[in-house]
């Protein structure tokens, strides 16, 4: 798996932005759908959650189906993000396992590492960086 830091992985995405899309890395939120909505989001991304409210209990083989149907083949480039960058770790090895090519994960995520004081968004991820967001 490779880890690209934020501003890494937004370039990687618009790069590819005039590839064919099959050809074009599929952005997935592992997040619970809720996270994803209300605390937000990269633009275009699809959410595809690692484990969901209530059981919060991970379901690797149902995970990389459910990526699979999206990305319609085992090697088109995946990108992750959650909301630290712990996460994806575990769902890019899923998928690795699932026979997944070409993966890769935003490290420190969405919103990045806790500060001093238990605040996230200050230090790093996807929204410290001044990355295009979206919020419900």
């Amino acid at each position: 798996m490779k880890h690209l830091q934020p501003r890494e992985a937004w370039a990687w995405l618009q790069a590819q932005a005039d590839a064919p899309p099959e050809q074009r890395p599929l952005f997935v939120d592992v997040r619970m759908e809720i996270e994803s909505l209300y605390v937000g989001r990269p633009p275009g991304v699809v959410n595809i959650p690692w484990y969901e409210y209530p059981d919060l209990t991970p379901d690797p083989q149902g995970f990389a189906r459910k990526v699979l149907e999206e990305a319609g083949s085992h090697t088109r480039p995946i990108l992750l993000i959650c909301r630290s960058g712990k996460r994806t770790l575990d769902a890019g090895a899923a998928l690795e396992a699932a026979g997944f090519t070409d993966v890769a994960h935003v490290v420190h995520g969405f919103e990045g590492e806790l500060d001093e004081h238990f605040h996230r968004s200050t230090r790093n991820g996807w929204r410290f960086e001044g990355l295009p967001w979206e919020q419900m």
